[in-house]
């Protein structure tokens, strides 16, 4: 999995006439497919009078197809939902789902012109959406002597590192929240200040997590 990537910052919609029917596009952040799905459930009952709600989503880094999904909505088959969904994989940007509603509007477009059509309401709306960056965090553990433990706090935020916990025992023992590429950097660096005489592992779960 990419450590760092863009995701939607907020949703974004585009209207758009094409031979009487309108196609209405929105695009919103999906983390994963449960947000994916209660996200197209909402579009559908904004627009519950539509002739059609296509979708479809990736919800997971760019490119990713560990979890998409995508539907026709009653459209002839694979001119909607598969086109909307090639543009998302081919997006740099994570985790979008996209809903294109259509009401009809007498003139039939074609396959060729349905598939346009849908394709072109998903790269309006990622031309216009906003977007940050996610960044992929880790627990860990970390045992140490007292003497190492204020040069470590000092070190934290050069690791974009911080505290969630802290225990005072024989040792200290900190759990930390990090950047997941930035543990293998933490951990030479902290063999190098205690000369090899630390813990460094993955934080055992906390009781809310269990």
């Amino acid at each position: 999995m990419e450590d760092e990537y863009p995701i939607p910052a907020q949703s974004v919609r585009v209207r758009q006439t094409i031979r009487r029917s309108l196609f209405i596009t929105t695009l919103a952040h999906a983390p994963d497919p449960d947000a994916a799905r209660s996200f197209v459930r909402r579009i559908q009952r904004e627009f519950a009078d539509a002739s059609h709600n296509c979708w479809a989503y990736v919800a997971g880094p760019p490119g990713a197809s560990a979890a998409i999904g995508c539907s026709d909505d009653g459209e002839p088959s694979g001119t909607a939902g598969k086109p909307m969904l090639n543009v998302l994989l081919h997006a740099p940007v994570g985790e979008t789902a996209a809903v294109a509603t259509r009401y009809f509007g007498g003139v039939k477009l074609g396959v060729g012109g349905l598939v346009r059509a849908y394709a072109g309401g998903v790269k309006a709306v990622l031309r216009q959406l906003p977007t940050q960056r996610k960044v992929n965090e880790t627990r860990v553990q970390v045992i140490v002597g007292y003497e190492a433990l204020a040069p470590l706090k000092r070190r934290l935020s050069a690791f974009h590192a911080r505290i969630e916990r802290a225990d005072y025992r024989e040792q200290a023992v900190l759990r930390l929240v990090l950047p997941r590429r930035r543990c293998a950097e933490l951990r030479q660096w902290l063999m190098d200040l205690t000369r090899g005489r630390v813990i460094l592992s993955a934080a055992p779960a906390r009781r809310d997590e269990e």
